[in-house]
């Protein structure tokens, strides 16, 4: 699915268009990164600007990246601690320490964790929305599941 540009806007048909296009993976990647309350938070300022800058966003090829720095920055104002809330999605069990091994995971390990194995992002992609190199989030993905197997005291055969 094609995203369509902003410039490409006439009225709000169009923008909204776009917005649906965009709004969903731009969600996902914000409430890795900061948890739900404050990753909805980001997404809702990044697009609030997308909004008000839509000429800025013309021909951007990847606007989801560029939005995830907005919403970064746009909420950095406030440190909060990272706390991961009850997924929206029907999940038969989850493992209750899971939560608080990923907070234990660096921001960057504890994004590509969520992305790849919770969202099914692929390298890639991940790469793409944090601006570094695939092998970067292979590093980042391999260490922070080993950092998870050891918080929780698992092996990979398990």
């Amino acid at each position: 699915m094609r995203a369509v540009e902003p410039s490409e806007a006439v009225g709000t048909d169009t923008f909204v268009a776009w917005y649906r296009s965009v709004e969903p993976r731009l969600r996902l990647a914000l409430m890795a990164a900061y948890g739900r309350e404050r990753g909805h938070e980001a997404t809702a300022e990044a697009l609030a600007w997308a909004w008000e800058h839509q000429d800025r966003l013309a021909g951007l090829e990847k606007p989801v990246a560029y939005l995830y720095r907005v919403g970064q920055s746009r909420t950095r104002v406030r440190r909060l601690r990272i706390l991961h809330g009850r997924p929206e999605w029907p999940d038969p069990w989850v493992e209750p320490a899971l939560a608080r091994a990923l907070a234990n995971l660096t921001a960057r390990q504890r994004i590509a964790v969520v992305l790849v194995h919770g969202y099914g992002w692929t390298f890639i992609e991940v790469a793409e929305l944090l601006g570094v190199k695939v092998t970067t989030v292979q590093n980042h993905l391999n260490r922070g599941l080993a950092h998870l197997r050891s918080f929780m005291e698992v092996s990979p055969d398990d």
